[in-house]
């Protein structure tokens, strides 16, 4: 059998369209492998089969009666996602299945792809909400059983940071590798900056990553500095309190968010992304998000928080500086140094590691996971 005959499930509980981590996979392997997936929305581009969910189904056990009852398995399959997916895959085969999320594993192993289940985790699933404390006392138990049961019988797994692999390995036993959210190679040339020196943040619009700290940070701010944000409405009502925040704040700007392929083009646009991302769960302690990549691609110098795992990057390439602590005085401090003749060093520095930095060159780790599959490598 050749490499195009083989079949590729990509699975994902998540509108497929809009996923920047598995619109990256969709993209490696459509070329050579026979494609499918399955998701919320319509088909993403270059797929040969497309198995289409209802966005407004749950893809998260809402069943607090069951998950008090330990009764795991039917929480499980009683999910409407879930259930909804099994049914519209009955009956087809696969010669493979990459697996996106611990929420989908136990339906991918349940197809019995020829060739197994490659696992790619995107958080560590057990804490991913555990600043809630329902979530925590109900939900966490029922992940922990998830991967504690079915994480094992994956042949390979990635996640997104090696901190979060590390808590796998400790936790589950399971040996992650690590695909980071890297953007894909762009073609792009240092921009010369010039003053006022130009700053935007994007973001999904979740009240624990406490934007409004970005916010008040230019209350104060030297005058040749601008912000502006580029917020997903997940939490309307925040949203909101952000934007009028923004009223009081004259360098302070909303702009409409941007489909995944011209965020890199939209960056580019200025001089410093900002990515102070407060550790309020687990999860964001441990994060290292596609807007840091994305930075990297577009160009631009970067200015972070103290986050292990961004900070370890940026100083290896010298790509921007590092607040003290998350609070807004810390990055307001860090403003107040920023000159033209800083940023363009961090450009300059962005531009020699873009190359290492791009998807292309990190997502070896699920072209090797896959081969190891489909191509017995």
């Amino acid at each position: 059998m050749s490499e195009a005959d083989r079949t590729l499930l990509i699975l994902s509980l998540s509108p497929l369209r809009s996923d920047p981590r598995v619109l990256k996979q969709i993209d490696l392997f459509r070329r050579r492998y026979r494609v499918a997936t399955c998701g919320f929305g319509p088909a993403p581009d270059g797929v040969a089969d497309h198995i289409e969910l209802d966005r407004a189904m749950p893809s998260w056990p809402r069943d607090p009666r069951r998950l008090l009852l330990r009764r795991y398995v039917d929480v499980y399959w009683g999910i409407a996602a879930v259930a909804e997916a099994r049914r519209q895959l009955r009956g087809r085969d696969f010669d493979a299945v990459l697996a996106n999320d611990a929420n989908t594993l136990p339906l991918a192993l349940s197809l019995a792809p020829a060739r197994g289940v490659h696992a790619d985790l995107h958080e560590f699933a057990p804490k991913e909400h555990f600043n809630k404390p329902a979530w925590r006392a109900l939900v966490a138990p029922y992940v922990r059983w998830l991967c504690r049961t079915y994480l094992p019988q994956a042949a390979s797994v990635t996640t997104v940071s090696e901190g979060i692999a590390e808590q796998y390995r400790k936790d589950f036993g399971v040996a992650a590798g690590v695909v980071t959210n890297a953007a894909p190679y762009a073609d792009k040339e240092p921009r010369p900056t010039q003053l006022p020196i130009r700053l935007i943040y994007s973001s999904a619009g979740q009240r624990y990553r406490k934007i409004e700290n970005i916010m008040e940070a230019m209350r104060t701010a030297p005058g040749h500095v601008e912000l502006d944000l580029i917020v997903m409405p997940n939490e309307p009502a925040y949203v909101a309190e952000l934007e009028e925040l923004g009223r009081s704040l004259p360098r302070v700007r909303f702009r409409d968010p941007v489909p995944y392929t011209k965020l890199v083009d939209t960056v580019a646009e200025y001089d410093v992304s900002v990515s102070v991302i407060p550790p309020t769960n687990f999860n964001l302690a441990h994060a290292l998000p596609n807007k840091f990549f994305e930075a990297v691609q577009a160009r631009t110098g970067l200015v972070i928080g103290p986050s292990p795992a961004m900070h370890a990057l940026l100083e290896r390439h010298d790509l921007g500086a590092v607040t003290r602590d998350f609070s807004a005085e810390a990055l307001r401090e860090v403003l107040d140094s920023l000159t033209p003749e800083s940023v363009d060093a961090w450009k300059r520095n962005a531009h020699q590691a873009a190359r290492e930095l791009s998807s292309e060159h990190q997502n070896l780790g699920w072209e090797s996971a896959i081969a190891a599959l489909l191509d017995g490598r």
